[in-house]
């Protein structure tokens, strides 16, 4: 009798393992994917691939630039970067780090990244969602990074 209970208990913990191996499976692919939307999203702009660009970002996906006035719906975003793009040249911005964290329903992602970019190091953060399979930018926004050390120098120029 201990026998036929023992069966289905170990049926059980062998099947949730498995479970829980697909999901960690799952979970780094679907982390993959949101790397790469980020990845394409700032090659694009180095690139000037004004489309490809515009294309990784939600219909209504918001840019918050580092300047207090740069808070941009996606197609004042899109005025603003379009001149930029049609010269060939946008920005280039190049992952020097980044972190992800996906909701439970992983519908939802928000994340941090340090950066390269022309003004030094700078971090991104933002949201990303999962719409008609893909992931794609709902939110995000550009600042720079001041070491503590510097910031009252910083401060300084700021304030003249």
């Amino acid at each position: 009798m201990k026998k036929l209970t023992i069966l289905p208990l170990l049926f059980f913990f062998s099947c949730a393992v498995n479970k829980n191996q697909n999901s960690s499976k799952d979970n780094k692919n679907t982390i993959v994917a949101m790397e790469k939307t980020l990845d394409d999203w700032h090659k694009a702009a180095a690139e000037a691939q004004f489309d490809t660009y515009f294309n990784l970002m939600d219909a209504d996906a918001v840019f918050v630039g580092t300047d207090p006035k740069e808070v941009w719906n996606k197609d004042d975003f899109m005025a603003f970067a379009k001149p930029y793009f049609d010269k060939g040249k946008a920005w280039k911005f190049t992952k020097i780090s980044r972190n992800i964290h996906l909701s439970n329903n992983q519908k939802i992602a928000w994340f941090d990244e340090l950066l390269n970019t022309w003004m030094g190091t700078c971090r991104g953060s933002g949201v990303l969602v999962y719409k008609n399979k893909h992931w794609l930018i709902k939110h995000y926004v550009l600042s720079l990074s001041v070491p503590n050390e510097k910031m009252s120098s910083v401060m300084k120029v700021l304030n003249d």
